[in-house]
Parts: C-alpha cells; structure tokens; sequence
C-alpha cells in the first residue's frame, strides 16, 4: 500500500498532505488554488509560491489535520489554542481543535472522527456521511454547564471498542452556527450514528451491534 502522506518543501517551509484524513472541505484548494492545485495529473502542492505564514494559515483552517507544516525558517511550529473545541459539522463528523491525543497513539491539533459509523479509516471520518446521506444536526440543544475553570490543555480522546468516543479533558462544544451547547471535562460522543441523543453517547451502539 502506497503512504498516503505527500511530503514537498520549499526552502522555508515543509508541507505534510495525510490523504487518508483528507475530508475534502475545500478551503485549501479554493483560498490557493495555485499552492494546492485541483484535479492536474503529477505535481499539485507547491509550497514556493507562498511564503511560510501563508501555508501556515492554510494549515490551520483544514479541519481534519490533513494538512500539516514544518517551518523551515526558524519560526515556531503550530501551537494547541487557547480554548480547546468540538465543532458539530451538520450531518457529518466532530471536528476537535486543541491539545488533543488520540487513542494514545497520536498527538495532534486538528482532526475530524468519524459519527456516522460508516467510515472505513475509523476512528477518523472519511466522507462516508455523505455516500449514505448521514442526517444528524448540527444545532442539538444547549446543555446548562458552568464555565470552566481551565479551557485548554491536554484532550484524551479514546475510540472505545465497539463503542462512543470518550473524551476527557476540558472541551467547549459549539454547534455549526458557533453557539456554545455544552462545557464539560468527561463526555462520550456517539460513533455508532445511531443515537437518540445525538452526537452523544445514549447506549444504541450495544442494541444495534456496532463494530468498530
């Protein structure tokens, strides 16, 4: 099997293309269609025509971590923010940004999981949602929860077996429109896609036999 991680530099900057995370959003290709250039054969990321800050940005408005960077130059590297988030995508995936440590196996900032039970790179989403035309909102209804004493810092989230996301470590969760639904340091998020509660955990993934 080919990696799926395209590696290309420039002098300053190094660019990491991880396709299998890729959920194609389109903010790279539509914000610099000349360093990220669609649908040509061969060569289609070309980091020398942008300088360093400009790929960084790039980086940081990909949703699911697909694109990474390295600077070249001396400058420091992307740094976790200040408050850590879960953003609901309508009918499709979580996506975390924050200190975030996945399953123990990965440390990264910005990733998108799987909540329709259909990916097949799980617990990462793959854009299955859309082949089997995944409904779930992205504005649930608004949990009352105090302020959080601390509002970044270290996220473990681990794909249970067979089951939710368990996610422990402060996260705001925030709905597609930006309105802030729950504040919280321990939650379980459904995976199976078939939860009343959505996008929470509410135990259908044991009657429904969900595999993961």
């Amino acid at each position: 099997m080919s990696d799926p991680i395209e590696t290309v530099q420039s002098k300053a900057v190094r660019i990491r293309f991880d396709s299998k995370k890729c959920i194609h959003s389109r903010g790279c290709v539509l914000s610099r269609p000349d360093v990220f250039v669609p649908n040509v054969k061969g060569e289609w990321i070309h980091p020398e025509l942008a300088t360093p800050e400009e790929i960084a940005e790039l980086a940081h408005q990909c949703p699911s971590g697909a694109i990474q960077y390295d600077r070249l130059d001396g400058a420091p590297p992307e740094t976790p923010p200040k408050v850590n988030l879960v953003r609901i995508r309508e009918n499709g995936p979580l996506a975390f940004y924050g200190d975030l440590q996945i399953g123990g196996l990965e440390s990264t900032i910005r990733v998108t999981l799987c909540r329709c039970g259909a990916s097949k790179n799980k617990p990462y989403c793959d854009s299955s949602h859309k082949e089997i035309g995944f409904q779930a909102t992205g504005e649930p209804n608004p949990i009352e929860s105090p302020a959080l004493p601390v509002r970044n810092g270290k996220v473990k989230i681990d794909p249970s077996t067979n089951g939710p996301l368990l996610v422990s470590g402060p996260v705001e969760v925030v709905s597609g429109t930006g309105k802030t639904v729950l504040k919280t340091t321990k939650t379980a998020f459904c995976r199976c896609g078939a939860s009343a509660n959505k996008p929470y955990c509410d135990g259908t993934h044991t009657k429904i036999d969900f595999k993961s």
